[in-house]
């Protein structure tokens, strides 16, 4: 590729006033390299000022992305557990500084104007410690206190770069499904104790700062309604698999209360008041925190019959929920006979205490 020699250049350059100029340099320094914006800042800083901090050299999404790749199949293949040569001995030990190495670099990554190489990898990070919970990766009791990644903070990122990218439309579209998939109310530590447990934080929580407009809340409901439709339709409908897929819409609805009664609070009297039915009879979800979430709809709605009965049958399956119990004895349900027992030897502990 032809450039100019240095006399061209400056030859140009002269033929601009200064606001040209200006308008140069600056599209130069957002738009340019990390490379490039540490140049400029360092013939802006004054004499005799230290330099700045150098930045870390900028990374190769896509070779970023490949590592990610890499790293998650053989640890989904079990080559951090042994007897995989893929993996040697000492990378075995080594596991959470690979782990950690790569949270860094791909949050390099997603500096990146182009954002989707940064994003997919970063999700598949995400969903590896989504699945360490429950699944033996690595050699260690929790691997992601041990790794000391915090989840929530890099949802939170990861979702701003695709927002500030990409657009509100393409974050709505991406972080519902991923929303679906990662909630955990209790965190995302197998312990719920520890430094890096201190730190986490729902992500209902990190998507509440994000929606700042009425207007948000409703696309972002239409596309996590849609994706909740998809999940659905994934589900299978034999019998054999029936009673797993119950469990899982039960264990779904838990994780995702919080949310669900975001959208309650937000959509309720709007105009998209509707897709709060949507909501409480979605074939995605389903156990007594559904119940529940009738529940305070009918009771929103004045149908105080239909609340009471709702929470008492959801008190029936899970007898010791607080919030159950509150509103309960705020629209004055009945309450079944171990719920009973559990609020009456609550009282008592407060009492005597």
């Amino acid at each position: 590729m032809n450039r100019m020699d240095r006399e061209q250049f400056f030859a140009r350059l002269g033929a601009l006033d200064e606001e040209h100029v200006r308008k140069a340099l600056w599209n130069l320094y957002w738009r340019g390299t990390a490379t490039v914006r540490q140049r400029i800042e360092a013939e802006l800083e004054p004499e005799g000022r230290p330099p700045r901090r150098k930045e870390p050299e900028p990374v190769d999404p896509e070779g970023t992305l490949d590592e990610v790749r890499d790293f998650v199949a053989l640890a989904r293949a079990g080559a951090y557990l042994g007897g995989d040569r893929r993996v040697l001995p000492r990378e075995r030990a080594r596991w959470r500084f690979t782990f950690q190495r790569l949270v860094k670099d791909v949050e390099r990554a997603l500096d990146d104007d182009d954002v989707s190489a940064g994003a997919e990898a970063m999700a598949l990070l995400i969903d590896l410690a989504q699945e360490t919970r429950g699944y033996e990766y690595f050699r260690s009791e929790d691997p992601i206190e041990a790794a000391r990644v915090v989840v929530s903070d890099e949802v939170s990122l990861l979702w701003s770069r695709v927002s500030d990218r990409l657009g509100f439309a393409e974050l709505a579209r991406s972080a519902s499904p991923q929303l679906i998939r990662w909630e955990s109310s209790y965190g995302w530590t197998r312990t719920g104790f520890g430094r890096v447990s201190e730190k986490e934080t729902p992500l209902a929580v990190v998507l509440e700062r994000m929606l700042t407009v009425p207007d948000h809340w409703i696309a972002f409901t239409d596309a996590y309604l849609e994706a909740l439709d998809q999940v659905a339709a994934n589900s299978s409908a034999s019998s054999a698999r029936r009673q797993a897929s119950t469990a899982s819409r039960d264990h779904r609805t838990r994780e995702l209360a919080a949310w669900h009664a975001m959208l309650l609070d937000r959509l309720f009297g709007s105009e998209a008041e509707d897709r709060l039915d949507r909501l409480a009879s979605h074939p995605a979800l389903g156990g007594p925190d559904l119940a529940y979430l009738q529940a305070q709809l009918a009771r929103r709605r004045g149908h105080l019959e239909a609340a009471r009965r709702l929470v008492t049958g959801a008190l029936a399956q899970l007898p010791g929920h607080r919030d159950y119990l509150a509103l309960a004895n705020e629209i004055g349900a009945p309450l079944p006979e171990r719920a009973r027992e559990l609020a009456r030897s609550r009282i008592e502990r407060l009492m005597g205490s």
